[in-house]
C-alpha cells in the first residue's frame, strides 16, 4: 500500500491531471511509496473518501481548483472526521491565495501555496520522518525549472489511448492581464527545449496522438513555437492533433508559414480576444493590438487548415452591454469555429479585485466566483447573459448547425442570438437537458414563428444540419420526402478527435 495518495477531481475523464503528475515524478526515493488517484466531478465525496482510505496512505495530497473546491472541501472534512491520523495536503490554484478564507484550507493539516513540485516532496519526507512542518500554510518553493523533472512517463498506456495528455514547454506569462492568475506571474519560463522534446518523441513512441499545451503564451517565442511545430510535422499521421494557447496579436510570417503546413483537423489553436474595447483593456492591463490580433484571426480562418476557439468575457468592468455585443458580432464576423462566453470570474489572488467597488462588481460568493452584476450591467443583464453563453455553445458551437446558423443571425448576431436566447428561456426555463431534436424543432419554430422565415428554407436546413451531423431521430416539422444522402453525414470526421471538433471540419 502506498504511504503517499495524490489526488484530484478532474471536471471529466478524459482530462488527465498534469499536476498531480508532476508531483509524483518529482518524489526523488519517495516516488515507489506514492499513487495517483483521479476522480471525476458528481463522483460522491463518500465514495471518494472511501477509495482514498483503501489505499491505507499516511499523506493525502490533495489538488483543488475552482471547479472542484466544493467537492473537495467535504473530501477533506470527511477524511479528517475519519481518519485523523492521516496528513492532509492541498494544494492548487484554489489554496494559493486568500488562505484564511478558504474552508477547505481550515480543514486540511497543510495548505502549500504556489509551486508544489519539489515543497510537495519535501513536506512528505518531513511527515514520514517524523518531523512534520510546524505551520500549516507552507510557501511553495519556485526553482529553477532544470530542477524540475517531467512527468510525462507517468502517463499510462489507458491515458494515452483515452485520455487528453496535457503537455507544458513553458510556465507563467509576461502579460498582467487582472482577470487571470497568471498576472501575477509576471513573466514567463521556457523547460528546457531539447528535453521537453525528447519526452514528446517517447510520448509519441507509445502511440500518443492528441496533446493539449497548457502553456499560457505557446507563440510568444516564435523561434521555439516553430521548433514545437515542426516536431508534429515531422510525425504527421491522420489522428494527430496539438492544441495550444497563442497570442492574438503575435504570428510573424515565419510562424504562419510554419502554420500554413498543417493538414486539417491537425491543429487548433485558443485564441482570447476577452474584449475589443480599448478602454477596457486598459482598465484590466491587457495589452492588445486589436487591428494586428484582427488581422491574424482572419488569416488563420483563410489561409490555414487550424481550428481556431475565440474567447471573449462578459462583465469586465467598464465594458456594458452594446460594448460587449459589438465585440461580439466583430469577433463573429472573423469566423472563428468556436466563440465560447466566459462570464468574468474573481479567481482568489487575481488582481481583477481592485476594481470592486470603483465598478460597483458583485461577486457570487461562491464558486466559481462569476460577476453578478456591475454598474454597468445588471443582474438581468447578466443573467441574459450567462443563458446566452450556455446557449450558444448548443448552437454557435456545436459544429451542428452550419446551414441554419447564416439564416439565426442575419443582421446583428449578437442581437438575433440574444432575442432567441430570450425566447427560448421564457418556453423551456432551462439552459441544459434539451435533447437535441427539441433543440432542432425550437429553432424551427422560432425561424418561422418569430422571425418569419419561409418553413421549406428553415425546415430543410435544420434538417440537413440534422442528418449531417449523424443524428438519427425524427423531426417533428420535417418534410418526409426531404433526406440527406447518408454518405454526408459526419464525412468530415478525422480519427481520434472529439466529435464536436471533428464537426467542424466541414466550415
Amino acid at each position: 500500500m502506498p504511504d503517499i495518495v495524490l489526488a484530484t477531481i478532474n471536471a471529466r475523464y478524459a482530462h488527465a491531471s498534469l499536476a498531480l503528475r508532476y508531483l509524483a515524478a518529482n518524489l526523488g526515493d519517495l516516488k515507489p511509496r506514492a499513487r495517483i488517484v483521479e476522480f471525476v466531478l458528481g463522483q460522491r465525496p463518500t465514495d471518494i473518501v472511501e477509495a482514498i482510505l483503501a489505499q491505507s496512505p499516511r499523506i493525502v495530497g490533495l489538488g483543488v481548483y475552482i471547479w472542484n473546491v466544493e467537492e473537495m472541501t467535504r473530501v477533506v472534512a470527511q477524511l479528517k472526521r475519519v481518519a485523523p491520523e492521516v496528513t492532509v495536503v492541498a494544494g492548487g490554484p484554489e489554496v494559493s491565495h486568500e488562505v484564511e478564507e478558504s474552508r477547505v484550507c481550515a480543514a486540511a493539516d497543510h495548505v502549500v501555496t504556489g509551486w508544489g513540485d519539489v515543497t510537495f516532496a519535501k513536506l512528505c519526507r518531513g511527515v514520514l520522518s517524523g518531523e512534520p512542518p510546524r505551520g500549516k500554510v507552507i510557501a511553495g518553493e519556485q526553482p529553477d525549472l532544470a530542477r524540475i523533472i517531467l512527468p510525462y512517463a507517468l502517463y499510462t498506456d489507458e491515458d494515452i489511448t483515452r485520455r487528453f495528455l496535457y503537455v507544458e514547454a513553458s510556465r507563467g506569462c509576461p502579460f498582467r492581464c487582472e482577470f487571470c492568475l497568471s498576472a501575477l506571474d509576471k513573466t514567463a519560463w521556457p523547460f528546457d527545449l531539447d528535453a521537453f522534446l525528447a519526452e514528446l518523441a517517447r510520448l509519441h513512441a507509445r502511440g500518443a496522438r492528441h496533446f493539449r499545451f497548457v502553456d499560457r503564451t505557446f507563440n510568444l517565442k516564435v523561434a521555439a513555437s516553430a521548433r514545437i511545430l515542426e516536431f508534429f510535422l515531422e510525425r504527421m499521421d491522420e489522428r494527430l492533433f496539438a492544441h495550444f494557447e497563442a497570442i492574438p496579436d503575435h504570428l510573424p510570417e515565419g510562424l504562419k508559414q510554419v502554420i500554413a503546413r498543417f493538414p486539417k483537423g491537425s491543429l487548433q489553436f485558443e485564441v482570447g480576444i476577452q474584449t475589443w474595447n480599448p478602454e477596457v483593456q486598459a482598465l484590466i492591463s491587457r495589452r492588445q493590438d486589436n487591428a494586428r490580433a484582427e488581422a491574424n484571426l482572419a488569416w488563420l480562418r483563410n489561409h490555414s487548415n487550424a481550428l481556431v476557439h475565440a474567447d471573449l468575457i462578459a462583465g469586465l468592468p467598464g465594458e456594458d452591454l452594446a460594448s460587449f455585443a459589438r465585440g461580439f458580432d466583430r469577433l463573429y464576423a472573423l469566423g472563428p469555429h468556436e466563440i465560447q462566453v466566459g462570464i468574468l470570474k474573481r479567481l482568489r489572488g487575481a488582481p481583477i479585485a481592485r476594481h470592486t467597488e470603483a465598478f460597483a462588481m458583485r461577486w457570487n460568493p461562491d464558486p466559481p466566483y462569476n460577476v453578478l452584476a456591475t454598474d454597468r450591467v445588471s443582474f438581468a443583464d447578466m443573467q441574459r447573459i450567462s443563458r446566452f453563453a450556455r446557449y450558444w455553445d448548443m448552437v454557435g458551437n456545436s459544429g451542428r448547425f452550419h446551414r441554419t446558423l447564416p439564416m439565426l443571425l442575419a443582421g446583428s448576431p449578437f442581437a438575433r442570438f440574444m432575442r432567441f436566447a430570450d425566447w427560448l428561456h421564457a418556453r423551456t426555463g432551462k439552459t441544459h437537458e434539451i435533447a437535441l431534436e427539441r433543440l432542432h424543432q425550437f429553432l424551427f419554430d422560432f425561424l418561422t414563428g418569430e422571425l418569419d422565415l419561409d418553413r421549406g428554407a428553415a425546415g430543410g436546413a435544420l434538417l440537413a444540419d440534422y442528418q449531417e451531423s449523424g443524428a438519427r431521430g425524427r423531426l417533428a416539422f420535417a418534410d418526409p420526402g426531404l433526406s440527406v444522402a447518408p454518405a454526408a453525414r459526419e464525412s468530415a470526421s478525422a480519427p481520434g478527435l472529439p466529435r464536436r471538433t471533428s464537426r467542424h471540419l466541414r466550415s
